[in-house]
């Protein structure tokens, strides 16, 4: 559900404490979310957060029609060990309950090609979530905790189709191109060093 009028009113509602890095953003509409890495308790969130996505967003996450994540892949999705792999998840509170709103997340060396100095990178924001800036800011906390790992290039295979992804990406600073294996699909890359 979108942030309203009236939920604009339930942005001085107090978040948990979360232990260790955490933020607390306002989005270009003035909401406010809890940006904080993912954790183990988050597993119910993050499914709920992919069944409320829609068929296109799940499609351009996943890049395959899927109708609700599986426990196989709620397990790999859960699995962050901070020093390959991260995930940052946003919350707010949506009719009363803190709900996930977004999530980035990168592991490093996982993909074809990849050397173990790169990462791959996704962005996930929630439907009625999006242009309000919060794709922008997980993105950010993400490439700045890249950086701090010694990472040295950030990128990101997605759909050509999924244009709210190339404009992150370019106002990023990614390059992009078309993925030489597949026509339909281009690849996001970014410079950490």
């Amino acid at each position: 559900m979108a942030p309203t009028e009236t939920s604009r009113v339930h942005t001085t509602l107090s978040f948990p404490k979360p232990s260790g890095e955490h933020w607390i953003e306002a989005l270009e509409n003035g909401v406010h979310v809890l940006i904080r890495p993912l954790q183990a308790k988050d597993r119910q969130r993050e499914k709920a957060f992919i069944e409320r996505l829609s068929p296109e967003s799940r499609h351009f996450r996943f890049l395959c029609q899927l109708r609700e994540p599986g426990e196989a892949m709620l397990d790999q999705l859960m699995k962050i060990d901070q020093d390959r792999q991260m995930a940052y998840v946003a919350l707010a509170h949506v009719d009363g309950e803190l709900q996930e709103v977004g999530i980035s997340r990168y592991a490093s060396g996982s993909g074809s090609g990849s050397g173990k100095d790169d990462c791959e990178c996704a962005v996930t924001v929630m439907d009625s979530w999006q242009h309000h800036g919060l794709g922008r800011l997980l993105l950010k906390h993400l490439i700045d905790h890249a950086r701090a790992k010694g990472l040295r290039q950030m990128y990101s295979i997605d759909a050509a189709a999924n244009q709210a992804m190339r404009d992150l990406a370019r106002a990023a600073g990614f390059d992009t191109s078309v993925d030489p294996d597949d026509p339909s699909q281009v690849i996001h890359r970014l410079s950490l060093i």
